[in-house]
C-alpha cells in the first residue's frame, strides 16, 4: 500500500516537471516557472530570512517619538525644518531635506543675530563652533549618501547634522592668585597703575565705584533716604561727582548736610548745576564747556548783576545762547527771575540744547501730541513746546522719561524738585552720542588729580 502511494507521487512530480520543461517556452510555462523561484530579496539582503527586515520600520517608528532632553538649552536655535533622530547626553542628531548650505547659513546668520561668538567654520570639516555665556555648541554637516539609512529609507532628507552642546565651568573652578601677591600690586585707580585693565577687574573696578560713589551721597546728605528710589541712583551719581552742592546747616555744633531732594528748586539753583555738570562732565574736551562770564561782562538781565554769586553762570548761559534773553533775540525777556521756582517747560527748554547741541526743531501742539500723548500739550509755551518735541527724539535718553516715567500729562507750570531736576542733569547727550554722571565718575577715578580740583563751592 504504501509502495503504491509513493510510485503515484514520484509519477506525478515526474509529470508535472515534463510540463514545465515542455512549456518552458510559452507564457503560462513562464509563470509557472515564477511561482516556484526564489525569492530574489533573499540574495539582496539575506537579513530578511532570519527576521530582521523590520528593524527600519520599528526603529522609524522609534524615530517618530524622540524627544529633547528637559535641560535642553532654549537659547541654542532649531532648524525648523529639521527631523530629530537621536539623542545622547549632550549630543542630537538630526536630518533635513534641505541643502546643506542652507542649513549651515541658518544657524551662522542665528550665531550672529543673538550675540554668540562665532569661531571661524571649518568648511573643510564641516563643523561650526559658536559660544555664549559659557555655553559651547559645535554643529557638524554632512551629507546622506548611504541609501540604506534610516533617515533615507524614511525619506526625512539629503542633509545631517548633529549638535553638541556644553557648559563652560571653568570660569568658576579657575585658580585664584595669593592675597599677599595681590595686596603688591598697583590696581586700577592706582597712580602706578599700567593697563590694561582686564574684564574681572573692570567688573570689580565698577562695583567699587558704585559702592564708592552711594558711601559718598550717604555721607554728603543725610537724607538720601527721602529721595524717591527711582531717582536715587542719579543723585548718588552726581554727588559723588561733586556737581551738586551742600546745604549745610549747624547744629549743636555738629554739621548736618541735607540735600532737601523734595524741595521745589530755584531758576539760579538749576542755572548753576547746569553749567557745573556739563563741564565736569566734559573735563577732558573744552570745546563743550560752558565759559562763565566775567564780572565786567553787561549784564544781560536786569536782575542779575554782575555783583550776584551766580551771575558768572547765569550770564553765561545767556550768552552761548541756551537760554532766552535778550541776546538771542527773545526782547521781551529782560528778568532773569533767579530765585523764583524752576518749572517743568523751563527745565526741559534749558537742559535740551545742550544735549542736542543745535537748534530747535519747528514744532506744534499737534506734533507733540502726536509724538508724546501729551494731554495738555496746548499749555506748553511755544518756545518750550520746541524742547519738548527735541526731547522725544532721544527716546531712552529723554529728560523727560528719564525724570518723569511713563505719563499723559506733562504739566508744563508745575515746579520742579532738586531731585528731578538732578536726574534731568544725570545724562548730557543725545540717544547716538553722549555722556552720562557714571561715564565722568570712571574719568575722574582715572585723573584723581581731577576729583576736587573744580568741584562747586558749599553754599550756606
Amino acid at each position: 500500500m504504501l509502495t503504491s502511494r509513493c510510485f503515484f507521487k514520484i509519477a506525478s512530480i515526474a509529470v508535472l516537471l515534463a510540463s514545465v520543461g515542455a512549456c518552458a517556452s510559452n507564457q503560462s510555462g513562464r509563470n509557472l516557472e515564477q511561482m516556484f523561484a526564489a525569492d530574489p530579496r533573499l540574495q539582496d539582503n539575506p537579513a530578511i530570512a532570519f527576521g530582521t527586515g523590520n528593524n527600519n520600520s520599528n526603529e522609524t517608528a522609534l524615530n517618530t517619538s524622540v524627544q529633547l532632553p528637559a535641560d535642553f538649552p532654549s537659547e541654542i536655535p532649531r532648524y525648523p525644518n529639521a527631523q530629530l533622530q537621536q539623542v545622547t547626553a549632550s549630543e542630537t542628531r538630526w536630518v533635513t531635506p534641505d541643502p546643506i548650505n542652507v542649513v549651515q547659513s541658518f544657524y551662522q546668520n542665528q550665531f550672529q543675530a543673538n550675540n554668540w561668538e562665532l569661531r571661524q567654520p571649518n568648511e573643510q570639516q564641516g563643523t561650526l563652533e559658536a559660544q555664549r555665556n559659557g555655553l559651547r555648541v559645535t554643529l557638524t554637516f554632512s551629507v546622506i549618501t548611504n541609501q540604506n539609512s534610516i533617515a533615507q529609507a524614511n525619506g526625512a532628507g539629503n542633509t545631517e547634522f548633529t549638535l553638541q552642546y556644553t557648559r563652560d565651568t571653568t570660569a568658576t573652578t579657575s585658580p585664584s592668585p595669593d592675597a599677599s601677591d595681590l595686596a603688591n600690586v598697583p590696581q586700577p585707580g592706582d597712580p602706578e597703575f599700567i593697563g590694561p585693565v582686564l574684564p574681572q577687574q573692570a567688573d570689580q573696578t565698577a562695583q567699587t565705584a558704585n559702592s564708592v560713589t552711594q558711601s559718598t551721597a550717604e555721607q554728603a546728605f543725610n537724607d538720601i533716604s527721602q529721595v524717591p528710589q527711582e531717582l536715587r541712583q542719579y543723585l548718588q551719581d552726581l554727588s559723588a561727582l561733586g556737581v551738586l552742592p551742600l546745604q549745610a546747616t549747624s547744629k549743636s555744633n555738629s554739621a548736618t548736610n541735607q540735600f532737601e531732594p523734595n524741595k521745589t528748586i530755584t531758576r539760579r539753583e538749576y542755572a548753576r548745576w547746569l553749567v557745573a555738570a556739563n563741564n565736569r562732565f566734559y573735563t577732558d574736551n573744552p570745546a563743550k564747556q560752558i565759559r562763565e562770564a566775567s564780572a565786567s561782562t553787561q549784564p544781560a538781565f536786569q536782575d542779575v548783576p554782575a555783583s550776584d554769586p551766580d551771575f558768572a553762570v547765569i550770564q553765561g548761559l545767556a550768552e552761548a545762547g541756551l537760554i532766552p534773553s535778550p541776546l538771542s533775540g527773545s526782547s521781551t525777556t529782560v528778568l532773569f527771575r533767579p530765585d523764583a521756582p524752576l518749572t517743568r517747560e523751563q527745565m526741559i527748554l534749558w537742559k535740551v540744547p545742550i544735549d542736542t547741541r543745535s537748534s530747535l526743531p519747528n514744532a506744534s501742539v499737534d506734533a507733540v501730541q502726536q509724538t508724546w500723548g501729551f494731554q495738555d500739550a496746548a499749555k506748553i509755551e511755544p518756545r518750550a513746546l520746541q524742547a519738548v518735541l527735541a526731547d522725544f527724539q532721544n527716546s531712552d535718553r529723554a529728560n523727560i522719561r528719564r525724570v518723569f516715567g511713563y505719563t499723559t500729562l506733562f504739566q508744563p507750570k508745575k515746579t520742579v524738585t532738586r531731585a528731578e531736576a538732578a536726574a534731568a542733569l544725570w545724562y548730557i547727550g543725545t540717544a547716538s552720542e553722549g555722556v552720562s554722571a557714571q561715564d565722568a565718575l570712571r574719568l575722574q577715578q582715572s585723573s584723581p588729580s581731577q576729583a576736587t580740583s573744580d568741584a562747586p563751592a558749599t553754599r550756606e
